[in-house]
């Protein structure tokens, strides 16, 4: 019978396989590989998902009984989930496979750090108090939907700056999308990204004032969510206002989900504070 742990593992190497098949859609414009590359991509979505379900059983047969969304390895797996979950619904929607070469890479890049980095433990472990709390879905989900629509944004904030300011037709370049459509799938993807970041600082907020009493405390991670926020928030105030688009835009995108790895991988490996807990 397959476990958890196998299934994870075997979704890390259907991602990564992913991510290679449609770079060779891409760069080959081979139509055939790009089906296939969807097809895989569903088949580990499907696993992954598999994986997620036996992990919440296997917590509750060793006695601990709670969502896969409490560490490191696990809020690692669940981004990756999501990253896929929400490319496909854009390639669904588009019917475009060459972007899964910029959206995909996110998900087989945290899956390997999942599974590979010494620095991640993989191990099913009980809660700590501050996590037992019927808010942890709530929050981990919707950060997490924020998060991983705005990985997205970042992936097609690059395929903008290789479209260039030119709309060539011949070509790498001339298998993207429009610099129009493009655009369009950057603002798109942040404002989703940043609706369910609004959710997710107020779910936590919420789950503070249960856990400690009160809703900010300007922990690290509380006060980089907040920065992220602001990024993204003058992202599309720019926009809205002053009619940014284009490569500013896209530039923002990029500099967005680095605010948004350092909120998740920094404050946990180089700040001390209520979400240390973050990296065990």
């Amino acid at each position: 019978m397959f476990t958890s742990s196998f299934l994870l593992s075997l979704t890390t190497f259907v991602y990564l396989g992913c991510a290679v098949l449609y770079l060779i859609t891409w760069i080959f414009r081979v139509r055939s590989i790009g089906f296939a590359a969807t097809a895989a991509t569903w088949f580990g979505l499907a696993v992954q998902t598999t994986a997620i379900g036996l992990r919440w059983v296997e917590s509750y047969r060793m006695g601990y009984g709670h969502a896969p969304l409490s560490n490191l390895y696990e809020s690692l797996v669940f981004f990756s989930w999501v990253v896929i979950a929400v490319y496909l619904f854009i390639e669904w929607t588009i019917k475009n496979k060459v972007i899964g070469a910029f959206a995909t890479p996110f998900a087989s890049l945290a899956m390997a750090y999942a599974s590979f980095s010494p620095k991640v433990e993989d191990a099913i472990q009980p809660l700590i108090p501050a996590l037992k709390s019927n808010w942890l879905i709530a929050h981990v989900v919707t950060c997490f939907l924020g998060y991983a629509s705005f990985a997205v944004a970042c992936g097609f904030g690059f395929m903008y700056l290789i479209r260039g300011d030119e709309d060539r037709d011949s070509g790498l370049i001339g298998t993207l999308p429009s610099r129009k459509n493009i655009d369009e799938l950057i603002h798109q993807t942040i404002i989703f990204g940043f609706l369910w970041l609004s959710v997710g600082i107020i779910t936590g907020a919420i789950w503070a004032n249960e856990a400690w009493g009160t809703y900010w405390s300007w922990d690290p991670k509380e006060t980089w969510s907040l920065i992220t926020w602001f990024v993204y928030a003058v992202a599309l105030h720019v926009r809205f206002v002053k009619g940014w688009a284009g490569k500013r835009i896209a530039i923002i995108a990029i500099i967005g989900f680095i605010s948004v790895l350092f909120t998740y991988f920094g404050v946990n490996f180089l700040l001390s504070g209520l979400h240390s807990y973050g990296n065990q």
